[in-house]
């Protein structure tokens, strides 16, 4: 009887054990708590501009019409809600009439699951606007890409960009928004 006794105990301190382990390797994958310490910077130049490498420009002809670039329709600076989040928001329209979102001097946290959302709610400042974003309308851009540096998003061509007044950095796995900003126009 002893040894029965002996080896029940074994057998749910094993079972128990397992349970840890697997409930720890769940909330570890879950929270990702180790992209709090990992940055990764993205820096991508504006689609329709022309970097040079240091070659001297042609002076256009004064005959010459300029060719149409990219133009701001719309923007606004990000504010913090559950994470420290600056930089600015821009709505670009390219030359070939489509739109990118870009985000200039982006900084704020790392985070599992990040997108980034064009949607129709109000930017509320502090706690009162983490939650706000994913009670009215939406359209995802994609994952963000980094959390710091200057990015671009396509717009879906099909995206009624007059609908949408506010760009928010969306954890999806949480249903927080890491920071927003109002779309002023141009």
């Amino acid at each position: 009887m002893r040894r029965t006794r002996k080896a029940r105990r074994g057998r749910l301190a094993g079972a128990v054990l397992a349970l840890v382990v697997a409930g720890a390797g769940f909330g570890l994958y879950w929270f990702q708590p180790w992209k709090l310490w990992q940055d990764e910077t993205v820096e991508e130049a504006l689609p329709g501009t022309v970097r040079t490498s240091g070659t001297p420009r042609a002076e256009p002809s004064a005959t010459a019409s300029p060719a149409p670039g990219p133009q701001t329709v719309a923007g606004g600076d990000l504010v913090s809600h559950e994470h420290a989040t600056s930089g600015t928001v821009k709505l670009i329209r390219l030359a070939d009439g489509s739109h990118v979102v870009r985000l200039e001097n982006l900084d704020t946290s790392n985070g599992p699951d990040l997108r980034v959302w064009l949607t129709d709610a109000p930017v509320k400042e502090g706690r009162a606007g983490w939650h706000v974003f994913d009670d009215g309308e939406h359209v995802s851009l994609g994952r963000l890409k980094g959390n710091k540096g200057s990015q671009n998003y396509p717009v879906p061509a099909d995206a009624d960009l007059s609908r949408y007044t506010s760009l928010t950095i969306w954890c999806d796995r949480f249903d927080v928004s890491f920071g927003a900003a109002e779309l002023a126009g141009a």
